[in-house]
């Protein structure tokens, strides 16, 4: 009985580790990798699910894929020549950031099942208490890696919750559910609805469509990658020269996000590509958007439109009033009967619910000190969060070029920050706010020209007060300048040796 309770009493002592990662996605994949690389052991990933993977691992709605090159969506450091496609499906990406972190051994740090209930900045230790379902870790540095695009946006209508037949959001599609014969209503037109409308209309008997806002949508030029194709990309040199040119062409696409004049030349694109699938002039009239191209995320397809076009598909330019019984209600007044409602109204961005359980040195959440404008030096530091980062933090979103840029930016500015702590003996580092305060002002009067905030549009890059805390407003040539080197003198220090000369004087 002794014994039982010593060694109860030993497991629920906290574990101390240098640094803890939040997240087993691709960016905390990235993490632990270059912890790895630079000779840090003593580090655990915390993984809320089962597996690895993150969105990729959470979005298996039929059609998932990604709307950036393959070649290009991929670290740097583990590139891949063996892409089936030129935008590779969920499957492949999920296999791909499965095989990086077998090859670059970062499973054994991951801690599965084990989601980050609270954390907490102790100020006298200098060191942040994590608390799980499962246990205490005390961490030097914590780098958080939750993402944004995995906390599903579940709108408030009324009656939804008491809706009789089967609900779900796209990001936890219920397989079991045959869709077959359904009546389906849709709610939502965003990326990842564009994606399975056209995979389950052939399916449903009847399909409606609830659109508050229709997308701009580019054709998807996406080749099969043949053996050739895979071999001549296995040469020395052709993956990086094939990286490079795609990263070029998106950079140069990335210029009308801050000169939105510009983007009238690809919005003829877009116009004609509905134009030639959508003969009915009413149904294209509902699918024309009145917004700037660019000013939502643009979109990717070949076969959206033409399931449009569809006899057993409705497309109702209104949003949802509420929910009778199994009746969908449209502001418009217009009622539709369903047996199934899929949610695509996306995600929780500027309101990431990590937000609310991390706690500074008051004592305050994230969410607290946001109030609902997130805000970080160079997206990835904030005062008041000592040893803290943020991967993919506010007004980082590029919009046009591939979220391994973004990741990998930050990560370089990790790691410069940690080799700092390092070398220089500390034990605490935190950005000044005066500094974050300048640097953010900056990016709000850069954004102010830019498409996401003169568009004409409303979306996830505008938070509920109004203010962009999402898009960039520079190049990303411009971000992996700012990312490149750690610059220590922004931010106030402690050394571990002054600690101890406090101490010796306190108690001499």
């Amino acid at each position: 009985m002794a014994q039982a309770k010593k060694k109860a009493a030993s497991k629920a002592r906290p574990m101390d580790v240098e640094v803890v990662v939040i997240g087993a996605g691709i960016s905390g994949i990235g993490a632990a990798i270059r912890l790895r690389e630079q000779g840090e052991t003593d580090f655990i990933v915390l993984e809320k699910a089962e597996a690895l993977g993150g969105t990729w691992r959470d979005n298996t709605y039929p059609g998932c894929a990604c709307d950036v090159p393959s070649a290009l969506y991929s670290y740097s450091f583990a590139q891949n020549p063996n892409w089936s496609r030129v935008f590779a499906g969920q499957a492949e990406i999920l296999d791909y950031v499965n095989d990086v972190a077998a090859r670059f051994q970062v499973e054994p740090h991951i801690h599965y099942g084990e989601p980050a209930i609270s954390t907490q900045w102790d100020e006298r230790r200098c060191r942040w208490m994590v608390r799980t379902a499962k246990g205490e870790y005390h961490a030097r540095t914590i780098i958080s890696c939750a993402g944004y695009l995995h906390e599903p946006q579940i709108p408030d209508i009324p009656g939804l919750k008491e809706f009789s037949g089967t609900v779900f959001h796209s990001s936890h599609w219920d397989h079991q559910h045959d869709l077959r014969g359904e009546r389906v209503a849709v709610i939502g037109t965003g990326a990842s609805a564009i994606q399975f409308v056209p995979e389950i209309q052939p399916l449903v008997k009847q399909l409606v469509l609830f659109q508050r806002t229709p997308q701009w949508i580019l054709p998807k030029p996406n080749q099969a990658m043949g053996s050739t194709s895979q071999k001549l990309l296995g040469l020395p040199m052709a993956m990086g020269a094939l990286r490079a040119a795609l990263y070029s062409g998106l950079e140069a696409f990335g210029v009308g996000f801050r000169r939105p004049v510009l983007l009238k030349q690809i919005e003829k694109i877009a116009r004609a590509h509905i134009n030639l699938t959508v003969k009915d002039p009413e149904l294209r009239a509902k699918l024309t958007p009145d917004y700037t191209l660019g000013c939502k995320r643009v979109l990717l397809s070949n076969n959206y439109y033409p399931a449009l076009t569809q006899a057993n598909v409705d497309v109702l330019a209104t949003g949802v009033k509420e929910v009778r019984g199994n009746v969908l209600v449209g502001h418009d007044g217009s009622e539709r009967e369903v047996d199934t409602i899929i949610l695509g109204t996306g995600f929780h961005v500027s309101d990431p619910p990590i937000a609310e359980q991390v706690r500074g040195t008051d004592g305050r959440t994230l969410e607290e000190i946001w109030n609902g404008s997130p805000q970080a030096y160079r997206g990835t530091t904030i005062a008041g969060f000592p040893n803290l980062f943020l991967v993919l933090g506010p007004n980082l979103a590029i919009g046009n070029n591939s979220a391994f840029i973004v990741i990998e930016s930050q990560l370089n500015y990790a790691m410069g920050a940690l080799k700092s702590m390092r070398d220089k003996n500390l034990i605490r580092l935190e950005v000044r706010e005066a500094v974050q305060r300048r640097y953010n002002s900056k990016v709000q009067k850069a954004l102010q020209g830019t498409v996401w905030n003169t568009g004409g549009c409303s979306s996830y890059y505008i938070d509920r007060n109004g203010k962009n805390s999402i898009g960039f407003p520079w190049s990303s040539n411009t971000m992996q300048r700012l990312l490149q080197q750690f610059d220590v003198q922004s931010y106030d220090t402690q050394a571990a040796d002054e600690v101890i000369g406090e101490s010796m004087s306190v108690t001499g």
